[in-house]
Parts: C-alpha cells; structure tokens; sequence
C-alpha cells in the first residue's frame, strides 16, 4: 500500500525558526501557493493521480481559490492545523481552538466533512494523548501524526513497527496511518517525503519504495519550487534540507508515480483489512 500525500503550506512555513513562526511573521512574506499548486494539479492530472491534501486552515483563509480548485478536481481535503505550530508546545485548550478553526474553515469552503488530521512536523509526543479525544471531538476519525521513532519534533517510537493501526480511545476508535520509517546506519529516518525524498538519490527511493509493504508520503509545494526565497537565518544544515534538490524534485515524484502505484487516504482506508491490524490502547494523559 502507496499513499500520495501533500502537506499544503507555503514556503515560509518552516518549523522551530523564529523568523517564520507566526502570523506576524508571515505577514513580511510574499505567497508562492498558486504557482506551486499548479505544478502539482499538473502532474496529477496528466497521471490521473489520486492524493490526499493535508491543508493549514490558514492557507484556506488567505487563499480560498486554492482549496477551492483542491475539492474541484476531486481530491481528498484533511486538515494539518490552522496555525502550523508544533502540537507539544500547545495546551489542550489552545490546541483545541486552531483544529475546530482549521476544520471549520476548511468545511465551509467545501461543504464536506473533514475526518482526517496531520500535525505539523508529525510532532505528537509520547505523554501528548490527549491529543486524540480533541481530534475525536472534531470529527476525526483519522490521524497521520504518528512518527514511529525519534526525531527533532518528537516522534512516538512507542508506537512499534510502522503500518496502519486502530487506536482505542476512550471506548472509541482512530484509525492511525504513521509515517513509514525505513533504517540506515542504525538510524529510523524517512525517504517519501520532503527533504528526505529530495536527497537520496532516486534509484534509492525506488528500491525502497518497491519492496515496502507500506508507503506514506508527504510533501509540500515548496518541495518542487527551485525559485522560493531563501530564510537567511536558516543554519546551514536546515539550509541543506530546505532548499536541496528543488529543481529535480517533480521530476523524481513523476517518475515514482510512475514506477509505483500510489492512493490517496481514502483509498488506502479501504484496502486496510481493520479486522486484523493491531490494536493500541491510548491511556488517557
């Protein structure tokens, strides 16, 4: 199982960095959203692709017209927060505030449900379960935040191998897609999505990409944008993983939905057999 999956944010939405943190912030910034996008509606629509959009309630109300044409071509909209702020650096409170804008931002512009979540740098902790009854409250039924091992913005490495799973809830259920990880030099890292895709090189993403069982990508419009403005405060490994390989970075996706069959969410949702993925209890925090 291949999922297809973009984080849909603009360029000046980077993580841990106080120069592009907030809304005041990004306010300084020029948006580069209709010019990336329509990179990717082009090269869904030549392949007929499928693929679910994660979207910032933020982008949905500065840039309607976007999620607008991402619903009239057909595709799965999720929600990936309103203000792109790391989950464990929230309260339950605030938390529960930017979902419920997300959403309803993201509903009243489409006329559909939102049942499907991604937190913004896969940063749901270990001890931040609360987490999913808010998303409960919200509508979803589906989350995609869970980065099966360390990392810089956290990580669940509790969570065990990476696959689909049922989280029980408080006597109810969440169906979890994790993050594939794959290992190198000792290492759980990532190579479907975002920097991680545009570095290895493709001979390499392809090989791993075809003997995985289970594939869950991400990207980001700015992932296929060589002409993005550069965040000079950036250090210079943050540098690397944000702006290397941007010129080839469509090219390399063309071709692995081209050598590899993808889905989107909704697609994978129905070739999971739930009766038989393992279960994973959620003690309430």
């Amino acid at each position: 199982m291949r999922i297809l999956t973009f984080d849909i944010e603009d360029w000046f939405h980077i993580l841990d960095e106080e120069t592009t943190k907030s809304e005041k912030e990004w306010s300084q910034y020029e948006s580069r959203m209709q010019v990336n996008m329509d990179r990717i509606f082009g090269l869904l629509e030549k392949h007929q692709q499928k693929a679910t959009f994660f979207c910032l309630g933020w982008i949905a109300e500065k840039h309607p017209e976007i999620i607008k044409q991402i619903d009239s071509y057909g595709f799965e909209i999720a929600s990936h927060s309103y203000s792109h702020q790391l989950i464990y650096e929230q309260s339950k409170e605030s938390f529960t505030t930017d979902l419920e804008r997300s959403v309803k931002t993201i509903e009243d512009l489409i006329g559909k449900k939102v049942t499907s979540y991604r937190a913004p740098g896969f940063s749901l902790k270990e001890g931040d379960e609360w987490v999913f009854d808010v998303l409960l409250e919200q509508g979803i039924d589906t989350d995609c935040s869970i980065f099966p091992a360390g990392r810089g913005h956290g990580g669940y490495p509790s969570f065990g191998s990476a696959e689909p799973a049922i989280l029980e809830v408080g006597g109810k259920e969440i169906k979890e897609f994790p993050m594939n990880v794959t290992e190198l030099l000792g290492k759980k890292i990532v190579f479907s999505g975002g920097g991680y895709f545009r570095f290895f090189p493709y001979s390499y993403i392809k090989r791993l990409t075809k003997k995985s069982d289970y594939v869950m990508t991400y990207f980001h419009p700015r992932d296929f944008d060589p002409d993005q403005p550069v965040i000079t405060n950036l250090s210079l490994a943050r540098k690397f993983k944000s702006y290397y390989g941007l010129g080839g970075a469509l090219r390399k996706l063309e071709r692995l939905i081209t050598d590899a069959e993808f889905t989107d969410l909704k697609g994978a949702q129905q070739q999971v057999d739930w009766g038989s993925v393992k279960r994973i209890p959620i003690k309430k925090a």
